[in-house]
């Protein structure tokens, strides 16, 4: 049974008296009355209390009304009722041909559904042009339908044939509806533009899709669309601060930082943002209290950042740009009440009667108290709008930013304000973590440096320099260390180190570990002694923290050491390493020489041994000492690294200074994440006729002919005026050595930038100084030998000790042998 909802249209003839000449059968179908009952009746029979439009009694032609229609039944039927006139052949009126179609049916419902449906709609052919369009479409695109039937989309609407980002790739809509008319796919899309007549782009979801007829081919394109810019808008709010979440921050540097603030905002939201902090900020110091300016103060900061969409315009040259805000201005403003400003330039003749556009937040209840404020002085600087927010974090004052529109005609809104005072809470807590970083880093850095060597000491063994260099700004200063020891008999100690972890902790731990490696080093401690000695220290601070304690840890038992010992009279380096990498020994040919040796366990496991290797080198072989942070970074490995190395070292290099600017150069990149240390070494024999030795029968009867020994060697090289001094502590040391010690026993001088004196034996048992009493035989020699000397020592070996004192020269005794002419200067040795 067909629905009554899709009941038949129903047509009547009307002469132009108002008689019916003409029946269908959907006039019996709708009304009841069949063609013998209405034929030749007044068509006012038919009607309850309405006229026919444009029959007699009626009000014009070609109208559609609603009217009700009198039923065979006596019942009511709402009818929908259009007339449209007859005329014959000369143009004379013949009447009026009446069609009746039930209220309610779906084609009617459907048409007034379309009519007046609030979203945009509308129909079009193949080829785009219009055939059908509702209110709403027509109030959008500001035509009536009347004026676009017939027309070509893209003549009526040129606006939609470009996009209006073209950044984004996106494809122009009147090509989205062609495409549609020709693959018969529907889509589905969001269309941002700006309609013709307004200053502000409008967002709009919509969808296209193909109409077909009974056989499936494409007679028409149809589209609606709904005004979407306020959700659009929001979730263009939101993505920018998710944007801003990931990009403001990255680094910890302030000014990185304010930079990462105004690029996040252009040109999404603004076009210019400028970012202006105080020095102390700056400076990595605390910024100044509330109560050092008031509004009517001027308030001096730095631009620390400036960012525009203009190609012509950017930041001033510098790191930065002094920049004052005078009385009353609105920054000046802004950072003494702590409080926003939203301004608005007024176009001329409007004053305070500012024209918000469509979509704005014009109710002032959106607005926070005072905002927004008019200016009309925003023009000539070329503003349409500012926002001037007051950067501030855990409640200090950091500066000011400014979010400023040029040229886009769009009004600031409330939420933009929001938007503006949300990005600001980013950066200024960003910045602030920046700043405290920032000092921390100097704190940790002054200290790093104050413990590090200031000079390295000067000693024949070896020629030495150094560099040190901190991690990139945006990590923290690391624990690399490194030192030179002047050790006895001539020989240096060359020492290297690295304390895992960053900051104030791992400086504090290398300035520790490294002054325990200078006093075990006093006690002429070998390598691998000398690392176990340290290991055990290391276990010994590690112990002193306990879990309860409200001291953090220090990190000691992540620490690496490398210890060498190079003894220029044998020409000989001994060295141990506690987990760090082993030094690079580069001969005067060229030849890169490999340690064969193992490094230990770090520092701070214990139990474990550490094992001392020995080899010869060539006189002015080059040694390489460095932290792992110089071979490693995040674009290469550590043998890479270690090869490009080897690759920079030039063993020929003139000067060390300028080799280690090269090295560094080379392998260091500007975002290094680990501090770096390089210690060079070029080695330096003594000449063996600066040596002398000689054994000693452990006789008391012999210590006359050491004496003796050691005066004319002394004369021989010139130094005839420490030979009385040299007679006293050889006799001294050497009797010493026969009555306490073990054969063999063996005197040896060495003539250095002092006069050593050593005296060995096979006794393991050190001397000590002590005060001899009024009666005592003994016990004077040792006190006297410390008197006159510049230092005195015991050295312990596999097989002994050795007892050492050196005196202090004239200055150029080292080389009294040539004329002073001859004689190459400190600098030249």
């Amino acid at each position: 049974m067909a629905d009554k909802r899709d009941a038949p249209i129903a047509v009547a003839v009307i002469d132009a008296d108002g008689t019916v000449s003409g029946w269908s059968e959907g006039g019996r179908l709708l009304l009841g009355w069949t063609a013998e009952d209405i034929v030749g009746r007044p068509v006012t029979g038919l009607l309850v209390d309405s006229p026919v439009p444009g029959l007699p009694g009626g009000h014009g032609t070609g109208h559609t009304e609603i009217i009700p229609l009198r039923h065979r039944d006596g019942s009511t039927v709402d009818a929908v009722v259009t007339t449209q006139p007859l005329s014959g052949p000369d143009g004379r009126a013949l009447g009026h041909a009446v069609t009746f179609q039930r209220w309610g049916s779906r084609p009617l419902i459907a048409d007034r559904a379309f009519e007046q449906c609030p979203f945009a709609l509308g129909v079009y052919d193949p080829e785009l042009r219009f055939l059908w369009i509702n209110a709403s479409s027509g109030r959008v695109i500001t035509h009536t339908e009347e004026q676009v039937l017939g027309r070509q989309y893209r003549e009526v609407l040129p606006e939609f044939d470009r996009t209006l980002f073209p950044e984004r790739d996106d494809k122009p809509y009147t090509d989205k509806l062609s495409e549609v008319a020709r693959t018969g796919e529907p889509a589905r899309l969001i269309t941002v533009f700006r309609p013709r007549g307004s200053d502000y782009a409008n967002a709009w979801a919509t969808s296209i899709w193909p109409v077909r007829d009974g056989q499936g081919r494409i007679r028409a394109v149809a589209n609606w669309g709904f005004d979407m810019s306020a959700e659009y808008w929001a979730r263009q709010r939101l993505l920018m601060l998710n944007e801003a979440s990931s990009g403001i921050g990255r680094t910890l540097d302030v000014i990185g930082t304010a930079e990462e603030l105004a690029r996040t905002s252009v040109p999404g939201f603004v076009d210019l943002v400028s970012v202006d902090l105080f020095d102390e900020v700056l400076r990595g110091e605390e910024p100044p209290s509330a109560s050092a300016f008031t509004p009517g103060e001027t308030v001096r900061l730095s631009r620390a950042a400036q960012y525009t969409t203009k190609e012509d315009a950017g930041r001033a040259a510098g790191p930065t740009t002094p920049v004052t805000h005078t009385p009353g201005s609105v920054a000046a403003r802004c950072m003494a009440t702590r409080r926003s400003t939203v301004e608005l330039a007024a176009e001329p003749g409007q004053g305070s009667e500012w024209a918000f556009g469509p979509g704005l937040a014009a109710d002032p209840a959106h607005w926070p108290p005072g905002n927004p404020v008019i200016d009309e002085s925003l023009a000539a600087k070329g503003l349409t709008g500012r926002i001037t927010v007051p950067l501030q974090a855990r409640g200090a004052l950091l500066g000011v930013v400014a979010f400023c529109r040029l040229d886009r005609p769009e009004a600031f809104t409330a939420d933009d304000l929001i938007l503006a005072e949300e990005l600001a809470a980013k950066a200024a807590v960003a910045i602030d973590n920046a700043r405290r970083y920032s000092r921390e880093r100097t704190t940790a850095l002054t200290l790093q440096r104050s413990l590090l060597p200031q000079g390295l000491p000067h000693q024949e063994a070896v020629d030495v320099a150094s560099r040190y260099l901190p991690s990139g700004t945006d990590t923290e200063v690391g624990g690399d260390w490194f030192d030179v020891i002047p050790l006895s008999g001539a020989r240096v100690a060359l020492v290297v180190g690295d304390v895992v972890g960053h900051g104030l902790h791992a400086s504090a731990s290398m300035g520790r570990l490294r002054t325990a490696v200078r006093t075990l080093a006093d006690v002429d401690l070998p390598p691998d002694e000398l690392l176990t000695h340290l290991d055990d220290l290391v276990l010994h601070l590690a112990s002193d923290l306990q879990p309860g304690s409200h001291f953090q840890p220090t990190g000691e038992s992540g620490a690496t050491c490398l210890y060498t010992v190079y003894d220029p009279v044998s020409r000989r380096l001994t060295l141990a390493s506690a987990g760090h990498p082993l030094p690079l020994v580069i001969h005067p040919d060229g030849t890169r020489a490999l340690v064969a040796a193992q490094p230990g366990p770090p520092l701070g496991i214990g139990g474990l041994p550490f094992e001392a290797t020995e080899l010869e080198l060539p006189e002015d072989s080059l040694l390489a000492l460095y932290t792992d942070g110089l071979v490693e970074s995040r674009e290469r490995d550590t043998d890479q690294g270690f090869a490009r190395l080897q690759q920079v070292l030039n063993p020929s290099a003139a000067s060390l200074e300028a080799l280690c600017d090269t090295v560094m150069d080379a392998l260091l990149t500007e975002r290094r994440t680990d501090d770096a240390a390089l210690l060079l070494a070029r080695t330096h024999g003594l000449d063996p006729d600066h040596v002398a030795d000689c054994d000693v029968e452990p006789d008391p009867a012999q210590v006359p002919v050491a004496r003796k020994f050691a005066v004319d060697r002394v004369n021989d090289w010139g130094l005839e005026e420490a030979s009385f001094v040299t007679e006293l502590v050889v006799s001294e040391l050497v009797t010493n050595a026969i009555r306490y010690g073990e054969p063999p026993i063996k005197l040896r001088l060495i003539r250095d930038t002092s006069l050593i004196c050593e005296v060995s034996d096979a006794s393991n048992t050190a001397p000590h100084l002590r005060r001899a009493r009024v009666f005592d035989e003994g016990g004077r020699g040792l006190l006297l030998v410390a008197q006159l000397t510049e230092g005195w020592g015991t050295r312990h070996m596999t097989n002994g000790k050795t007892i050492w004192c050196a005196q202090a020269l004239p200055q150029g005794s080292l080389w009294g042998e040539q004329s002073p002419d001859t004689r190459p200067s400190a600098d030249e040795r």
